[in-house]
């Protein structure tokens, strides 16, 4: 396959990519630099710990965090977040794991962020326990997650707090950071989706979380497999040791830097997180990513964003559509494309030639949004012939 399109020998159609940086599409196009950068690393071998080592300085410097770890996407750094939470330095708890029942093994969770994602924190072998009230949510009221409500649901059995950040639950944070500090309890925050913009790689850490995961095959350009989980070096640590390839001698064992082997009793064995193994090519691909990632200049990235949403807007007279800038989105600038039946519509430019899928977030209130975040510049022109030849015969 090193010679042919290696979707033309398997078979597999190439599709246009408007719905944004999505794992079921493959996520993140990544820059040439990174995907050399991966090749080179293949062809060597190293010690997987002193090379996550290597990335934890990197991470550490990009976030501000005490340390970081390379996991194998946001929802991997989650399930070792939670384990890292339960365990700690006893080894004990990571060969259980996750049969905990014999062990406190509850994360705290506001009942408004029990998503599907949340899973990924119950792999872990913890059992998450709903708080506070859902009032802002329904319209009920107006009234978010307050400290009373974690303080009642605190006991023995809590390990940690776990809260999913985004534009609306951040307004709870400060609230939630400062209850679990003064309760003693770690704070994991699900930041998967919240880049750009790249000072959100500092803030959340600045803020005052403990652990904090971001996706790496997104918005990073990264490995789609890939992920960072940046925080606390003891919990960063836990959660190393849990993930790492632990089949070794126990008298030539040298851990990695992160690990203070005298909090240990023993070598651990293979953990929860061993099927989460980071290969050598992901950690190095990652860490060129978010280097890239860093030294971009967003303004003038999406200033050429727009300028592309505009001519494809341009070309599609006579539907509604209306161009919502970056600085209104907090991330890149979209198209929201106003449709009488969104779903519908989305299927048929899914059974396009060549398919074309667009963001359906807002397809309940009758609109298909334009993500140009992964969307190649070659594949400006069919999609628009793909967008003016099913939407305007939908509309007609």
């Amino acid at each position: 396959m090193t010679q042919a399109d290696p979707y033309d020998l398997l078979g597999v159609r190439r599709r246009i990519n408007a719905a944004g940086a999505l794992t079921r599409l493959g996520g993140a196009v990544m820059a040439p630099e990174v995907v050399a950068a991966m090749a080179a690393a293949s062809r060597a071998s190293v010690d997987i710990g002193e090379l996550q080592d290597a990335a934890s300085d990197r991470i550490a410097a990009a976030t501000g965090a005490e340390a970081g770890l390379v996991t194998t996407g946001a929802a991997a750094a989650l399930t070792l977040a939670a384990a890292a939470a339960i365990a700690r330095w006893d080894i004990a708890k990571m060969a259980a794991l996750p049969h905990a029942g014999a062990f406190p093994h509850d994360i705290l969770i506001p009942r408004t962020q029990r998503t599907g994602y949340a899973h990924a924190l119950a792999a872990s072998g913890a059992r998450l326990i709903d708080i506070g009230h859902n009032d802002r949510g329904t319209g009920a009221g107006v009234r978010g997650l307050e400290a009373w409500e974690i303080e009642a649901a605190l006991s023995p059995s809590v390990v940690a707090m776990a809260f999913s950040v985004n534009s609306t639950s951040i307004v709870d944070l400060p609230t939630a950071i400062a209850t679990c500090r003064a309760n003693g309890i770690p704070l994991i925050v699900d930041a998967a989706a919240q880049l750009p913009p790249k000072e959100n790689l500092r803030r959340f850490i600045d803020m005052g979380v403990d652990l904090v995961a971001f996706s790496g095959g997104k918005a990073l350009g990264g490995p789609q497999a890939s992920g960072i989980l940046a925080g606390r070096r003891d919990l960063v640590a836990s959660a190393l040791l849990q993930q790492l390839d632990m089949d070794v001698a126990p008298d030539t064992w040298m851990p990695p830097r992160l690990v203070d082997r005298a909090r240990l009793r023993g070598v651990p064995h293979h953990g929860i997180g061993r099927g989460f193994k980071a290969g050598k090519e992901e950690i190095v691909g990652l860490l060129v990513a978010l280097e890239r990632f860093i030294g971009a200049d967003d303004a003038a990235a999406n200033a050429a964003l727009q300028t592309r949403l505009e001519a494809i807007a341009a070309s599609l007279a006579g539907l509604d559509v209306t161009l919502v800038p970056a600085a209104q989105t907090g991330r890149v600038p979209v198209l929201e494309i106003a449709v009488p039946d969104a779903l519908a519509t989305s299927a048929r430019l899914q059974k396009a030639d060549p398919p074309v899928h667009l963001s359906e977030r807002h397809a309940a209130r009758g609109v298909l949004t334009l993500d140009p975040q992964v969307l190649l510049p070659e594949h400006d022109a069919p999609l628009a012939a793909a967008l003016r030849a099913v939407l305007q015969s939908t509309v007609a």
